[in-house]
């Protein structure tokens, strides 16, 4: 009886959402209809775990105690039974067929993605997520906003530590949200437990997944695959909106990004000059380029080149343009076309050309940029 006792005041601790906060002792329900159904199974197949061991272990006990030889017991002489060998092969298979059924259920529910009312293009990158929207003109880059000094212990570190972003995905509630989940590199896993959805992120290849939220809300999650050395900073925040302000978030992003674009190509017609090239390269440099080859451009050997006066940097500015806007497969360079503006993409070739004693005085603008990603 103690031990029933037990168990029924574990789940209802573990059905405690302050409880499940601070101690992690079991799943948490979330937010949707599937992670509802993922816990009730999970706790479906806990409490027939529990009851088979209260069985077996009540049955170990009890032979051991009024069958022991000190009582004088005698013990059987018998070789096998075919009647127990009947029982404990039937008995068995009759759970398994109990535990089947609820499990390929929700297996096949987690499965469906079909007919969704949004798609979401989820790319893994090294090391940030980016998003698009299949059905509007809406994609991001969602990058840890954590601040490097609490990472460094020089701030104390936030209720969200590690998982604060930039731009989070925004989706509706009460709508299916399909998710297309892919990567640009190594192979990453987009996790948010509230929606039970964890789903592998394989270059060349795309994965689904799906969701439906039921309430607004901020939800968080992360990287769940061991993805280098920046893998514990790929966090993950989805807001959930209802409709109607899902439909007017949606409105302002298109708007923001066709003035961005039309903004691009009035910077294509201008010239910067080397000051304004050098003060916006060095800022995007020290955002986008120095966790890798390191603020003072001495990379790390062996593992990120050096930018210091290398072949590249002295006599190759169209290799050195085009390994910054399409990447380089194998390795973890990336490609910035879609993570920065072309006018960026120019302002930070032209300061890796002329920082830290470089100084080829040759200065790289949006238009070059232009051509190499239209290619004339």
């Amino acid at each position: 009886m103690t031990i029933l006792t037990s168990i029924i005041a574990f789940s209802a601790f573990a059905d405690s959402g302050t409880a499940v906060d601070q101690y992690q002792l079991n799943l948490r329900k979330g937010v949707t209809d599937i992670s509802a159904e993922v816990y009730d199974l999970h706790m479906l197949m806990f409490i027939i775990c529990v009851v088979i061991g209260l069985l077996v272990f009540a049955a170990m006990f009890w032979s051991m105690f009024f069958h022991r030889k000190s009582r004088g017991v005698k013990p059987a002489n018998f070789h096998e039974s075919v009647k127990v060998e009947i029982a404990w092969t039937i008995i068995p298979f009759i759970i398994l067929i109990v535990m089947a059924f609820p499990a390929a259920k929700t297996l096949i529910a987690m499965e469906d993605s079909s007919n969704p009312d949004v798609t979401v293009l989820v790319t893994g990158s090294q090391w940030k997520w980016h998003y698009k929207y299949m059905e509007n003109d809406v994609e991001f880059f969602s990058v840890m906003a954590t601040q490097q000094e609490q990472i460094n212990n020089k701030f104390d570190k936030g209720e969200n530590y590690l998982l604060e972003v930039d731009r989070p995905l925004v989706i509706p509630t009460g709508q299916k949200v399909r998710f297309l989940v892919t990567s640009d590199d190594v192979i990453h896993s987009w996790w948010v437990p509230d929606f039970a959805v964890k789903k592998d992120a394989n270059p060349g290849f795309i994965n689904e997944a799906w969701t439906r939220v039921n309430e607004p809300g901020i939800y968080r999650g992360q990287c769940a695959e061991l993805c280098g050395k920046d893998h514990g900073f790929m966090p993950v925040v989805v807001v959930a909106k209802d409709p109607a302000e899902y439909n007017a978030w949606i409105a302002e992003q298109e708007e923001m990004q066709r003035k961005a674009k039309e903004e691009e190509q009035r910077l294509l017609a201008m010239n910067m000059s080397m000051d304004e090239l050098m003060t916006i390269g060095e800022q995007v440099y020290l955002r986008a380029c120095a966790a890798c080859h390191q603020p003072n451009g001495q990379g790390l050997p062996g593992v990120f080149p050096s930018l210091v006066g290398t072949d590249m940097i002295k006599n190759d500015m169209p290799g050195h343009i085009d390994i910054v806007v399409n990447g380089k497969t194998g390795t973890a360079m990336q490609a910035f076309s879609k993570q920065l503006t072309m006018s960026e993409i120019a302002a930070v070739v032209t300061y890796e050309r002329n920082a830290w004693g470089n100084n080829t005085g040759e200065m790289v603008q949006a238009k070059d940029i232009n051509a190499v990603m239209t290619g004339q």
